[in-house]
């Protein structure tokens, strides 16, 4: 069980009891994307590490609790694991079905690097973004701060969206630690194109809600591009409403754009 389990496997214990497929391989960095964090040394220098099944060892609960063995390991590549009740005369297809896996969870400081790449992307295809293409400038060390600071604070996180073992979406819930706004935060999210029209922000707003409620705050609160309407639908479908105009509030190419504020209470 995943009480009995180091912490930091939780996200991929959750991941496996997500899977159907009856073999899956996972690379090394979508197993650390997935986790958040570095693997041990000893996953990348012993193929005996993915194999261990045996207390003290608590990893290897992350796939087993969910009937997955390791069926094969190719040292610092990747790892192929396989149903437990698969029989020999099966043929096992790693592309059976179109079963997609999507893990959502608190980013973690090992995140920080692959959080900055992934705003990149989405504000290199996106023209509803703050920042324009590569207009982005901050440093992995930066990023791993803010996340490490805020988990500490309490009042704002990350949420982190991974497709299949990749990251394509995120959310930020920035909350405040006055008294008198602490009640209320706002959200910036971002899909990677290739996972839009798969409902990837309704669940992260969906979660961002949840954790939202259980820290007392009643009032989430975001802008958007008037212009951009299916972020509205979306955002109208998850009961936040129009309360205001922004008149002119971006510039994208040079002409200018109206913002609506949206808001939700709880």
């Amino acid at each position: 069980m995943t009480n009995t389990m180091e912490k930091k496997y939780i996200p991929l214990a959750t991941y496996f009891a997500s899977a159907s497929k009856s073999s899956m391989r996972l690379t090394f960095g979508e197993i650390e994307q997935i986790i958040g964090q570095q693997l041990p040394n000893a996953a990348y220098l012993n193929q005996s590490w993915w194999k261990k099944n045996k207390l003290p060892a608590k990893h290897f609960r992350a796939w087993t609790d969910a009937g997955y063995i390791v069926s094969e390991v190719e040292t610092n590549n990747y790892v192929l694991f396989q149903k437990a009740d698969a029989t020999d005369s099966e043929v096992i297809h790693e592309d059976e079905g179109n079963h997609d896996i999507l893990l959502i969870r608190p980013a973690e400081h090992g995140d920080a690097r692959s959080l900055i790449m992934l705003q990149k992307a989405v504000e290199s295809h996106s023209p509803y973004m703050l920042y324009d293409a590569d207009e982005r400038v901050q440093s992995t060390q930066q990023a791993r701060k803010t996340i490490i600071g805020w988990k500490k604070e309490g009042h704002s996180t990350i949420l982190m969206a991974n497709l299949n073992g990749e990251h394509i979406g995120y959310l930020f819930v920035i909350g405040n630690p006055q008294n008198r706004v602490a009640h209320r935060a706002s959200i910036v999210i971002g899909i990677h194109q290739k996972a839009h029209g798969k409902g990837i922000g309704q669940q992260l707003m969906e979660q961002a809600e949840a954790w939202a409620i259980e820290r007392g705050i009643t009032r989430l609160e975001l802008t958007v591009a008037a212009e951009n309407h299916p972020a509205i639908k979306l955002y109208e479908k998850m009961g936040f409403v129009k309360e205001g105009i922004r008149r002119r509030a971006l510039m994208i190419d040079d002409v200018s754009h109206d913002e609506i504020y949206m808001a939700k209470l709880f």
